[in-house]
């Protein structure tokens, strides 16, 4: 059996789903209109919430540890409203990979017509997967990816390409050593992860350690931080003690940003891009408020590797594609920017291709702080 057959034998399975919603909707109300009053208008008009043509979308967030999470969950939620024709089922999985799978299964009793999963983790997911698909119930993975035997348990994948964010980092390290007559062995790294076995992590440090290996630099050790910044002060905290050498630290999201920003500030350092001087530069990821494009500005946070969070627009997109009987591309990716406090790098090249290096000022700032 092909992909598009697939797809629309999931289309049959919905279109019955929704036709039997509709028949017993229908019976309800002949049943009501079979009493001993004469049934009105109003009586039989149905109501807003027993409406069968909505689309319904069961999405399984992994949590809300972050501010890049929290412009995601909003980004779906204004996306799939009643008004815009669907009923969006939210769950919440606080971190837990059994939150989610329980979530899923719950979405495959309720007959959604799609459900969305933002995967805490890359692993684990080929049996509730495989049970979606047996109910003829696609599934669009979202900002993180899933390691599963058979890819077509799920129907696609939209977020970023996180590998290539650390990769473009690693591009924008090595162009700022040279341009200061920094020495590569002059370069010592501390790298605050995220979730490990997360896309998000794995792809980003991945993305460093190549720039490791490629150009030399000291990589003094990596622990993660969760994404959250509490851990990352944490993490911090404990490499300023273990290592009096550090001059750069590459945090794998802006709350771990933050909370590094802490730890060397209350250890008596000072966060910026002046490492002759003894400052402690600061790399990251995200960029999506206004406090860490502000951090950008003033140095603080000297480069940012953007992330965008907004995957609503993009799985209704997909969504439509399917609801057509189409095939949607099976990984989509998000074209994302790479934000500095100067310009001392204006491009970045990965792999033949250029990108460009955007220096933050106030209109940039106000702009793609979502």
């Amino acid at each position: 059996m092909t992909e598009q057959d697939d797809i629309t034998d999931m289309k049959k399975c919905r279109t019955g789903r929704r036709w039997m919603a509709g028949l017993l909707l229908g019976l309800g109300i002949l049943l009501a209109g079979c009493g001993d009053r004469q049934s009105t208008a109003e009586d039989i008009a149905a109501p807003e919430d027993t409406q069968t043509d909505r689309i319904v979308v069961g999405f399984s967030q992994l949590g809300a540890e972050s501010d890049w999470r929290s412009a995601n969950t909003e980004s779906m939620k204004s996306t799939f409203t009643k008004e815009a024709g669907y009923d969006l089922i939210f769950e919440d999985g606080q971190q837990k990979q059994a939150n989610q799978i329980r979530a899923i299964r719950t979405f495959i009793q309720q007959e959604v017509d799609y459900i969305v999963l933002a995967p805490v983790t890359e692993t684990g997911w080929d049996t509730v997967l495989r049970e979606a698909k047996d109910a003829g119930i696609p599934v669009i993975i979202v900002d993180r990816k899933v390691d599963v035997e058979d890819d077509s348990l799920f129907t696609c994948f939209v977020g970023s390409d996180f590998e290539l964010e650390g990769l473009k980092m690693s591009e924008w390290l090595n162009s700022f050593s040279i341009s200061k007559g920094i020495a590569p062995e002059d370069i010592h790294i501390v790298n605050i992860q995220g979730n490990i076995g997360a896309s998000a992590q794995i792809g980003r440090t991945r993305g460093l350690e190549q720039g490791v290996a490629k150009y030399g630099w000291d990589l003094l050790d990596q622990v993660s931080g969760e994404f959250t910044q509490a851990k990352g002060k944490e993490v911090m905290e404990a490499f300023l003690k273990k290592y009096d050498n550090i001059n750069v630290v590459y945090c794998e999201n802006d709350n771990e940003a933050f909370g590094a920003m802490e730890a060397i500030r209350a250890a008596g350092r000072t966060v910026g891009s002046d490492l002759a001087a003894g400052d402690i530069m600061i790399l990251s990821f995200d960029g999506v408020s206004t406090e860490s494009m502000d951090c950008v500005l003033k140095d603080e946070i000297t480069c940012i590797g953007e992330c965008n969070p907004l995957h609503g627009p993009r799985v209704e997109a997909l969504i439509q594609i399917l609801e057509e009987g189409r095939t949607p591309e099976k990984f989509s990716y998000v074209e994302e920017g790479l934000y500095a406090h100067d310009d001392t790098v204006t491009s970045v090249t990965v792999d033949d291709k250029t990108y460009r290096v955007q220096q933050v000022d106030s209109e940039i700032r106000n702009e793609n702080a979502y």
